[in-house]
């Protein structure tokens, strides 16, 4: 996956969780961001980042997200990689 296309699922993923008032409250709370700040932060890599992270970081949202999504399981693992900090680091 390259950047662009995981910077756009990131954004449908910030999309998810922000029509979910429940799961924006939890994300709002997890990054420390007042609601007003999440517009500009959209267009960070980085925040996308932690975007993903948050979702990978809990199985049963990260599947309601694909599902809702109709996105195969694994490909907000591979737009994670993509993106600034998502470098998969081998310890050999």
């Amino acid at each position: 996956m390259d950047r662009d296309n995981a910077e756009m699922l990131a954004i449908h993923a910030l999309g998810h969780i922000a029509a979910d008032e429940e799961l924006l409250g939890d994300f709002l709370d997890r990054s420390g961001l007042a609601p007003d700040e999440l517009r500009a932060r959209a267009a960070d890599a980085e925040f996308l980042g932690f975007v993903l992270e948050y979702l990978l970081n809990d199985e049963p949202r990260l599947l309601a997200f694909c599902a809702d999504a109709g996105l195969a399981p694994e490909l907000p693992a591979a737009a994670r990689r993509a993106l600034p900090g998502g470098e998969e680091v081998h310890w050999s």
